[in-house]
Parts: structure tokens; C-alpha cells; sequence
């Protein structure tokens, strides 16, 4: 079981910029990747970013150049900076760990509580 505490979600405009924040514990956080997730009303969840354990990173297509993921080891805590965001950004945002070997799927079948994104058109 890992525990996974998502935050800094928000209400913004289009165009707006909101940086979520995501903490587990140490012993998990800094041996492995890290990757956020979303899921819009009536849809599946699906990968947004991830980032490996030596910072390497990763975006899904619909967010590639607007959002960044970064990583604070010393905070064991992993952030997604989104920028120029849209009304399909929508979504409750999650975080997990994920598998070094293929960085959309999640280590462990437990979730956080999420933050809620809404971005106004």
C-alpha cells in the first residue's frame, strides 16, 4: 500500500497556469519513477506525465510543451507545473508511482484522493 497526497488544484481561466504538488513517502519516492494522471467526467483515467527517478521525463501529446514535471527528492514530492491550460484540461489529477521500464503504468492499484483542475472557457 503506498500513500499518495495530491494537492493545489483549482479553478482557473484558459490560458490560466495552477502547479500541483504530490507526496508520499521517502522510502518509495526517491528509488522510483513518478507519474501524474487525469480523469475528465465520463472518461478513463489517463497518463498525463512521468518522471524517473534520475529526472528523466516524459508527456503525453495533449499536454507536451504546456505542462512540466519536476521532482524534489528532499521534499519526496513530485510536482506538474501546467501552463496555457484549456477547458479539456478538466479533470481530477492524480499522481502514482510507476514502473521504470514503462512509465504509464502504475506500480500499485491504490490511488490518492486526487485534485480537482477546472478550467473555465
Amino acid at each position: 500500500q503506498v500513500v499518495l497526497v495530491e494537492s493545489g488544484g483549482g479553478l482557473v481561466q484558459a490560458g490560466g497556469s495552477l502547479r500541483l504538488s504530490c507526496v508520499t513517502s521517502g522510502s518509495i519516492f526517491r528509488i522510483n519513477a513518478m507519474g501524474w494522471f487525469r480523469q475528465a467526467p465520463g472518461k478513463q483515467r489517463e497518463w498525463v506525465a512521468a518522471i524517473t527517478s534520475g529526472g528523466a521525463t516524459n508527456y503525453a501529446d495533449a499536454v507536451k510543451g504546456r505542462f512540466t514535471i519536476t521532482r524534489d527528492n528532499g521534499k519526496n514530492t513530485v510536482y506538474l507545473q501546467m501552463h496555457s491550460l484549456k477547458p479539456e484540461d478538466t479533470a481530477v489529477y492524480y499522481c502514482n508511482v510507476v514502473s521504470r521500464n514503462d512509465l504509464m503504468r502504475t506500480r500499485y492499484d491504490s490511488w490518492g484522493q486526487g485534485t480537482q483542475v477546472t478550467v473555465s472557457s
